[in-house]
């Protein structure tokens, strides 16, 4: 059986690719649910591309989420609180990749939000990016019209009918309780879990399942800032009529077609 660390470095690389202009030096992180009390997430202050089993810390879930329930009222208490869920040996990592701060790995900044999404979304895997073209739009006024309307049918199938928009909060602790503000909007609107988050002024997040179905809303919605984005110079772009949108997201053929790409 291939140890699920395999698949998470798989992912992290290809999302780190120099061509792909997703992130650069450190910035992004991934993470994997391992089961109800555990995950995998990037370390701190190691790149994308090119990652090891070395740069991967595992966690405990419920220290995380009590982080968020009751934070803490200073940022080295909050450190303290993050390095202690870190667990040094886990069976997904090699023994020779210790995690932990014990290991000399510092968990991501990011990883309350992490921790928050793959309990409370229900999904396995998660892939956190910085996108030039994303960030282009969400470094201006036009974030709302990039993560509310839709403007082409595989948007629509691969990103969802909507986004979750996330207005800029400091990375960290301050992050994670935005995100789980619109995420829990979200859900409680739809009935679903987002498959696209936008941070403004920061990048966006993909949920999902499979490494497949990551790469797979990643390059769309890249796609789908760059079509945004040369719309933009002709003049004020269309979109989809938002039932147009839900019609086709929920089409049983496009239901098909999206069960096809998680897996592929």
């Amino acid at each position: 059986m291939t140890n699920p660390l395999d698949s998470l470095i798989e992912l992290t690389r290809a999302l780190g690719e120099p061509q792909n202009d997703y992130v650069i030096i450190g910035e992004g992180n991934t993470s994997l649910r391992l089961d109800e009390d555990s995950f995998l997430v990037k370390a701190s202050g190691h790149g994308m591309h090119g990652i090891g089993a070395d740069g991967f810390v595992a966690m405990r879930i419920k220290p995380m989420l009590a982080l968020l329930d009751k934070p803490p009222a200073t940022l080295s208490e909050e450190k303290a609180i993050t390095n202690s869920a870190a667990i040094r040996q886990h069976a997904a990592l090699p023994p020779n990749a210790l995690g932990g701060t014990e290991g000399g790995l510092s968990p991501s900044v990011e990883a309350s939000f992490h921790a928050m999404l793959l309990h409370e979304c229900g999904l396995r895997y998660i892939g956190h990016t910085h996108p030039v073209a994303i960030n282009q739009i969400l470094c201006s006024e036009y974030g709302p019209d990039f993560a509310f309307q839709r403007r082409f049918p595989d948007e629509v199938v691969l990103c969802g009918p909507q986004s979750a928009l996330v207005p800029y909060a400091d990375p960290g602790l301050p992050l994670a309780l935005a995100i789980r503000e619109k995420t829990r909007e979200y859900m409680s609107a739809y009935g679903e879990a987002p498959k696209l988050i936008l941070l403004e002024n920061h990048g966006m997040i993909a949920l999902g399942e499979t490494p497949a179905e990551i790469l797979n809303i990643t390059a769309m919605a890249v796609k789908a800032a760059r079509i945004f984005l040369g719309a933009l110079m002709t003049g004020k772009p269309t979109h989809l009529p938002e039932e147009e949108a839900w019609h086709i997201y929920r089409r049983p053929d496009e239901i098909y077609r999206r069960q096809r790409f998680v897996a592929n």
